[in-house]
């Protein structure tokens, strides 16, 4: 017995694909397409057996309020979420908000049929191979790329980090001493331990390298100079 139905998704393109699909499987397809935003509503008022909801961004707050609303109004409908690829987050949060399935967008016509079949009967409709996925990017998170920014803004002082940012804005010693209410010779004596840190040879590297980095955006904008007697040479 074919499944009375519900495609929805705001791409009208492949709705209609897969409703003309289901349709010749011997399914009862109520509607074919709208925006995300009507698409609660539109499940409420036609209450199918299984509604196929699509989304483009599993992992995004709020992307399956829809379906959290679906299953208070009308607990008896089956949801399977039509999506990309997911993350474990985006597996997880389908569940969570009450979805009976997750079928992927390229997932053969015969798999989006058998999870539709399992949803109504009250199953968990989701391929193994995904739950396989999701399990081992939870077990084996994937790394992080290494922040080079904040790990070398870490290495530096308050005042180095005052230092470069003044060396980046084109500052020589004499303008940098001045601004900062220091000697020259402990102005010189800042920046030598500023490139000695970074690792570079010169001035200009250093500025490329907090630049690139983000190291700059990082620091928030000097102080304000402030007048008064330098330090003394040390």
């Amino acid at each position: 017995m074919g499944v009375r139905l519900m495609v929805v998704d705001d791409h009208r393109l492949l709705a209609e694909a897969l409703a003309s699909a289901l349709k010749l499987r011997g399914h009862r397809v109520l509607a074919a397409a709208a925006p995300a935003a009507g698409a609660a509503e539109l499940v409420i008022s036609r209450a199918p057996e299984v509604c196929l909801l699509g989304t483009a961004t599993p992992a995004e707050p709020g992307t399956f309020d829809p379906v959290v609303r679906i299953k208070r109004e009308r607990p008896q409908v089956a949801v399977v979420v039509l999506g990309p690829v997911p993350s474990p987050r985006g597996i997880a949060a389908a569940f969570a908000a009450g979805a009976s399935g997750y079928v992927r967008h390229d997932e053969r016509i015969e798999g989006v049929e058998r999870a539709l079949m399992k949803a109504r009967a009250g199953e968990a409709a989701v391929a193994p191979a995904l739950l396989q996925g999701a399990f081992s990017e939870l077990l084996n998170p994937a790394a992080q790329p290494d922040d080079e920014g904040q790990r070398l803004l870490q290495m530096l002082t308050p005042r180095e980090v005052e230092v470069l940012v003044r060396v980046a804005d084109g500052e020589d010693t004499r303008l940098i001493a001045a601004g900062m209410g220091i000697a020259p010779s402990t102005a010189r004596t800042h920046v030598q331990r500023v490139l000695m840190k970074l690792g570079v040879g010169s001035r200009l590297e250093a500025a490329a390298l907090a630049a690139r980095t983000g190291l700059l955006d990082r620091a928030g904008p000097i102080p304000a100079d402030t007048p008064g007697s330098p330090e003394p040479e040390s």
